[in-house]
């Protein structure tokens, strides 16, 4: 397929860039920087940008089949909270209604783990969490990425051809961000905020690639994290310190995640590939230089 990326520079978006292009796929990044020729500077938040930019660029494409939007300030607190709420609504709803105009059916997009409550100062109603509660948006951030969701349910169904779907994705890291893991264990505290999750970008971007390749009409949400936590202490120890007396459902596993990936793994076929302890162990078995 011929498809766009939105944020195709932003640290997921590079990974998905190359897996799709890696896959046979011709990538169009639409972003507002990046190295030159690997992208089309557009303000996302000018429909008319967005529309032109996706129905083609000159020397560029001259139209695609489908969309992975990944781009927005990425988290809460980076800038104002009205900035990040008119930068991110407006953006997504550009990029949506301009697939709609131009008779684009299949579009993948970045919603969030934030809500389902992180950091969760509220304790989340069961452990592990999954998809089936209603989302707990706790900052200006989190909202854009329900009402995002919301958007997504109400245009599928206008347009019953129409498949989005919502990737939930989990703090996203690169193989170099691993060394910091092993500190995690000393402070349960530190990475609590999101039931110790995240995801790997490769793995993010097999998620996006499955979207694209199974998903059908209508709208889906999926969290999407690796399989394991970023913690070597087990789950018991840390849900009993961190979450006394919240509902935990099922086997927690030693180390399993505890932001279900279930229903991934059973819609998409999802299953992620790498894990932090694997590079770690990997770099700590390496011969010294």
């Amino acid at each position: 397929m011929r498809i766009v990326v939105t944020g195709g520079s932003g640290k997921l978006g590079r990974t998905v860039v190359r897996t799709l292009s890696d896959e046979g796929h011709e990538v169009v990044n639409l972003d507002q920087q990046g190295t030159p020729w690997t992208f089309t500077r557009i303000d996302l938040t000018d429909y008319g940008q967005v529309i032109d930019a996706i129905a083609g660029v000159d020397d560029r494409h001259t139209g695609v089949d489908a969309i992975v939007h990944l781009a927005a300030i990425p988290a809460p607190g980076l800038s104002s909270d009205i900035a990040t709420f008119h930068n991110n609504i407006t953006s997504t709803f550009n990029v949506f209604q301009a697939a709609r105009r131009l008779g684009i059916t299949r579009i993948v997009y970045a919603s969030s783990e934030t809500v389902l409550g992180l950091p969760f100062d509220v304790p989340p109603p069961y452990i592990p969490v999954d998809e089936e509660y209603p989302a707990r948006p706790e900052s200006t951030y989190s909202l854009v990425k329900h009402l995002e969701e919301q958007l997504a349910i109400e245009l599928v169904r206008w347009n019953p051809e129409l498949s989005i779907t919502a990737l939930r994705f989990s703090n996203v890291m690169d193989p170099a961000d691993y060394a910091a893991f092993p500190s995690f264990d000393a402070d349960a505290m530190l990475r609590k905020w999101n039931l110790w999750g995240y995801i790997d970008g490769r793995d993010g971007a097999q998620a996006v690639s499955l979207a694209l390749a199974n998903a059908g009409p209508g709208f889906e949400r999926y969290i999407i994290a690796a399989a394991d936590t970023v913690m070597s202490r087990s789950n018991d120890e840390l849900v009993a310190e961190v979450f006394p007396g919240v509902e935990v459902r099922g086997e927690l596993g030693v180390n399993d995640t505890l932001l279900s990936i279930e229903k991934a793994r059973r819609h998409l076929g999802f299953e992620p590939k790498h894990s932090w302890r694997d590079e770690v162990d990997a770099a700590a078995s390496s011969p010294a230089d």
